[in-house]
């Protein structure tokens, strides 16, 4: 189980960034934007910077739904490998058998 402040600190970063998506993508465009002049360009560059660190999706990590765990995270279920293997093989997890050959 990870610490739960890392935890909470992710679920903080999810919220933020959402919040500050859409005001980052324009931000964004306006400063690649060349038809712009530079003052412009300049000015959505400076407030990009303003906003919170934290804010930018790239800081938020995969963690599993049941351990926190943030290694070996399957994105299709959501779960860290161990967690994922649990419940395979008490056959919690729809479609998913443990293969013999």
């Amino acid at each position: 189980m990870a610490r739960l402040a890392k935890i909470v600190a992710n679920e903080k970063k999810k919220k933020l960034s959402l919040k500050h998506l859409a005001l980052r993508k324009e931000l964004r465009k306006k400063a690649r934007d060349i038809s712009l002049s530079e003052e412009e360009r300049f000015e959505a560059q400076l407030k990009l910077q303003r906003l919170p660190k934290n804010s930018c999706a790239n800081r938020v990590r995969n963690r599993c739904g049941l351990t926190g765990r943030s290694r070996g995270y399957y994105r299709a279920f959501g779960l860290s490998r161990i967690a994922f293997r649990e419940l395979a093989l008490r056959g919690m997890i729809p479609g998913v058998t443990k293969s013999s050959w």
